[in-house]
C-alpha cells in the first residue's frame, strides 16, 4: 500500500535510531537464554520453542510519546504463535496499547490484532491483514500517543485511532505505561480461535526487532507529559491529517476484517459507549 503525501514523523523521527543498541533504553524482562543480540545489540532475535518465549522491555515508564519499533515476524509455519509490542502499565487497574501478531498456517496471512485496555477494560479489538508480507522484510510499527489520540500506525499509514472522548465520559489513557516486545504461545486462541495448534517442527520460532531509539515523556523526568513543547503534543498531532485520514479509511475498507465496535452478537444490549463517537 503505497502511501501518498509522507508524514511529518520522518523529519521528527531520529534519523539514526537503528543504530541505537538495545541496552540503551531496553533490558531483557525474560527467557533470556532465548534472546540473540546481533549487529552489537543494534538488532535483537527473540526465540521461541516448548521450553520458553522472550521478551524485552523499556527501563522507563512513559506518559505520552511516538513508540517506533521495526519488527520482521517468524517466517515459518507460525500458527498459534503470537510476536507482540505494545504499552503496558503493570498496574492493579490495568491499561495496554497492544500490537498483536497472530501467526498462521505457512501461506495463509497473518493478522495484526490491535487492543486497547483502559482500567482493566479491554475487549476493544480490530483485526486486519497487512498489505505486505510482514515476515520477509523489518517494517516500521507505531503508537502516537498524546492527550488527544492514540494512533496506531504501521509505515506511518494509520490503521487505528482511539480518540480522547473523556469529554463524553468514555475512559482515556492516563496511566504511565512501559514498551515491551515479546513472542509467546497463544495456541489457545491466536489462530483460528485456538483450532490451528503449533507444529513444533518448526520450532525455533524467530522474530527479530529494530530501532531501539524512544521518542517519549519520561514518566518520572519531572515534564509535563502534555507539554505542548514535545514535538508529538502540538496541533499537528491532535488529529489526522486530510492525508492520513484518507488512507486510514482505505485501511478500513480494504484490510480491516473484524471491529468489535460492529460486534453486535458481542455486544448484544448495547456496544461499547466509544463506538457512536469515534470518527
Amino acid at each position: 500500500m503505497a502511501w501518498l503525501g509522507g508524514l511529518e514523523f520522518a523529519i521528527a523521527r531520529c534519523n539514526d535510531q537503528n543504530f541505537t543498541s538495545l541496552e540503551v533504553n531496553y533490558a531483557i524482562t525474560w527467557g533470556r537464554s532465548h534472546v540473540s543480540f546481533q549487529d552489537q545489540g543494534r538488532q535483537i532475535q527473540l526465540s521461541m520453542d516448548k521450553s520458553s518465549g522472550s521478551g524485552f522491555g523499556s527501563k522507563l515508564n512513559y506518559s505520552s510519546g511516538f513508540f517506533d519499533l521495526m519488527m520482521k515476524l517468524p517466517n515459518k509455519d507460525s500458527a498459534g504463535i503470537v510476536t507482540a509490542f505494545y504499552l503496558s502499565s503493570h498496574t492493579s487497574d490495568h491499561t495496554e496499547l497492544d500490537f498483536e501478531f497472530l501467526g498462521n498456517r505457512e501461506g495463509k496471512p497473518i493478522t495484526l490484532q490491535t487492543n486497547v485496555f483502559i482500567n482493566s477494560h479491554g475487549e476493544r479489538e480490530q483485526r486486519l491483514f497487512l498489505w505486505f508480507d510482514p515476515t520477509a522484510n523489518f517494517h516500521h510499527y507505531q503508537i502516537l500517543w498524546n492527550s488527544y489520540q492514540t494512533v496506531f500506525y504501521v509505515d506511518d499509514v494509520p490503521v487505528r485511532v482511539f480518540q480522547n472522548l473523556s469529554f463524553a465520559g468514555v475512559e482515556y489513557l492516563t496511566q504511565p505505561m512501559r514498551i515491551e516486545a515479546s513472542i509467546w504461545n497463544g495456541e489457545d486462541w491466536a489462530t483460528d480461535g485456538g483450532e490451528e495448534k503449533i507444529n513444533w517442527d518448526y520450532a525455533p520460532f524467530l522474530a527479530q526487532f529494530q530501532g531501539f531509539d524512544v521518542e517519549g515523556c519520561d514518566s518520572d523526568g519531572g515534564l509535563d507529559c502534555s507539554s505542548g513543547e514535545l514535538w508529538w503534543n502540538v496541533e499537528r498531532y491532535r488529529e489526522l491529517s486530510s492525508d492520513e485520514k484518507e488512507a486510514y479509511e482505505k485501511v478500513k475498507r480494504s484490510y480491516l476484517y473484524y471491529d468489535y465496535c460492529k460486534d453486535v452478537a458481542r455486544f448484544p444490549h448495547h456496544l461499547p459507549p466509544e463506538c457512536k463517537l469515534m470518527q
